[in-house]
């Protein structure tokens, strides 16, 4: 059962109180900088990635958790400094939300989310202090698979992308003849230059056929690492050292791990 918009704000309240105690007597949460906080708060946005993942609603709920605890105590410590608190946080939030619905708080007309996305990308590009090239909203430090995916979905917005999504796989084979030659006879920095090239492209297959190239490389790894799991497990249990069982056996049992996702 939901809780009442009172009942959150007093939960909201009282997880700042604690916040604010925990900062002011606990020895290692006194002494913790941004700096010192950076690192732990990417690690804690990795596990919200995996619980949401796995749709394990009770550890999205406690990760969704930690990430908040970072975002009061980024809050609370430049509190400290006078240069903002959550409140000013939350303002400038509702503000830019509101600013980028135009098609909601104001006047402008918006049917689909295509529609939606080309807009967003447009008002940023006005926003004060914006950005001043399409494609410096694009965090440097972003992943490199979901980096291409952003780079590749904000220029699709300004028109610069295939006129039919069929005529992406021309460039995919392009891509792999130019790395099977470069594997054949170019040094080592050409031949990860094309294989950067290739995987740019099959990234722009993936957007244009409505997947998710990230999650879907990340659900191959999880089920790569279940099937070789099965073959470690499967190897102890029959008394064999899996550093001198030959191809075709550990293959036998990749295909009973893949027989038994199939039950």
């Amino acid at each position: 059962m939901s809780n009442s918009k009172q009942q959150r704000l007093e939960a909201f309240g009282k997880l700042m109180d604690v916040v604010e105690e925990l900062r002011e007597k606990c020895p290692w949460d006194r002494k913790q900088t941004n700096e010192s906080l950076r690192t732990n708060t990417i690690e804690e946005v990795y596990e919200l990635s995996n619980a949401l993942q796995a749709d394990d609603i009770d550890d999205i709920r406690k990760e969704l958790g930690d990430v908040l605890l970072h975002v009061l105590f980024y809050s609370k410590i430049a509190d400290e400094q006078d240069r903002f608190d959550i409140a000013d946080v939350c303002d400038s939030l509702r503000g830019k939300l509101i600013f980028r619905h135009p098609h909601i708080y104001g006047e402008v007309k918006a049917d689909d989310a295509h529609t939606v996305e080309q807009n967003w990308e447009q008002i940023k590009l006005k926003e004060k202090n914006g950005n001043k090239s399409v494609l410096d909203g694009v965090p440097k430090a972003l992943p490199s698979l979901i980096k291409a995916e952003r780079i590749q979905e904000k220029v699709a917005n300004y028109g610069f992308d295939w006129e039919k999504k069929e005529d992406v796989w021309a460039k995919v084979k392009e891509e792999l003849s130019e790395f099977e030659h470069e594997l054949l006879s170019g040094e080592d920095a050409d031949r990860s230059a094309e294989f950067g090239d290739l995987l740019f492209s099959l990234v722009n297959v993936a957007r244009l056929y409505k997947i998710n190239a990230d999650n879907a490389l990340e659900h191959t790894n999880r089920k790569f690492v279940s099937r070789f799991n099965h073959i470690e497990t499967a190897a102890r249990e029959r008394g064999a050292d899996l550093r001198k069982m030959t191809l075709p056996e550990m293959d036998a049992l990749w295909n009973e791990a893949k027989l038994s996702e199939q039950k």
